[in-house]
């Protein structure tokens, strides 16, 4: 059983893995190297991985190792399934490059956009041939509705519901922020589709990420969605990295 863990910087998602499929996913608010112990005592773990966005605790790190067959800290030299042909893989964030990982191995052989919606909404672009060929970032929900109360003066700080559809135009404030933001990341979404179809490339587009739900609510049927890409990279990186040690 494989143990993967996506420590971002406020939580830390954690999944079980046996034969490619999940079979545990947990969500800490915190994650210790007492956690990692438990982990192992309450399932029949063999190897782990674990990512991190920030510093993570050494303590944490060396339970895994001890308590792991094979542990990968994944960073940018950890060998990969998937060819990366970004010039600055030390700078690329490890939830992008194993989400691009996760959504080759759910659909191989498929050119994909891979939408993660979370603080920032990354787009990126994984050839049929996986070849990861970079991608771009943007400004998340939260982060645009923030930057709207705190650079204007008169604009109220809001929040929005995920599921509820925005109307094109807002009748009120509160409706013309909502709708400019979700809105404007939904049309974001569909321009880098109507782009790839002017250069008639064929693709698929997976969607995650926290906020996955404010673009699911109007674009379910185009897209696919798959809320533990990361972690299914991860486990693809494990298993891989495993393989090629044999």
């Amino acid at each position: 059983m494989n143990l993967c863990i996506d420590q971002g910087n406020s939580r830390t998602k954690v999944a079980l893995f046996k034969d490619g499929r999940i079979v545990k996913n947990l969500i800490y608010k915190s994650f210790t190297s007492a956690d990692v112990e438990r982990l192992f005592s309450l399932y029949p773990i063999t190897d782990s991985i674990v990512s991190s966005v920030a510093n993570i605790e050494p303590a944490v790190v060396n339970a895994l190792h001890r308590l792991s067959k094979h542990f990968i800290l994944f960073d940018h030299l950890t060998p990969l399934p998937i060819a990366n042909y970004y010039q600055t893989p030390d700078t690329l964030g490890h939830d992008r490059i194993a989400s691009a990982v996760g959504a080759s191995y759910l659909c191989p052989d498929k050119n994909l956009l891979i939408v993660d919606a979370g603080s920032a909404v990354t787009y990126d672009f994984v050839s049929a041939d996986r070849r990861f060929m970079g991608g771009n970032i943007a400004p998340g929900i939260k982060m645009r509705l923030t930057v709207l109360n705190q650079m204007t003066k008169k604009l109220p700080k809001i929040e929005v519901e995920e599921n509820a559809l925005r109307p094109l135009f807002g009748k009120n404030t509160h409706e013309a922020i909502a709708a400019g933001v979700v809105r404007g990341i939904i049309f974001e979404v569909k321009g880098y589709m109507r782009v790839l179809k002017e250069q008639n490339i064929s693709y698929e587009v997976y969607v995650t990420g926290g906020h996955a739900p404010y673009i699911l609510s109007a674009m379910k049927s185009e897209v696919r969605s798959e809320p533990h890409l990361v972690l299914i990279g991860l486990n693809c990186i494990l298993e891989y990295n495993k393989e090629i040690k044999q």
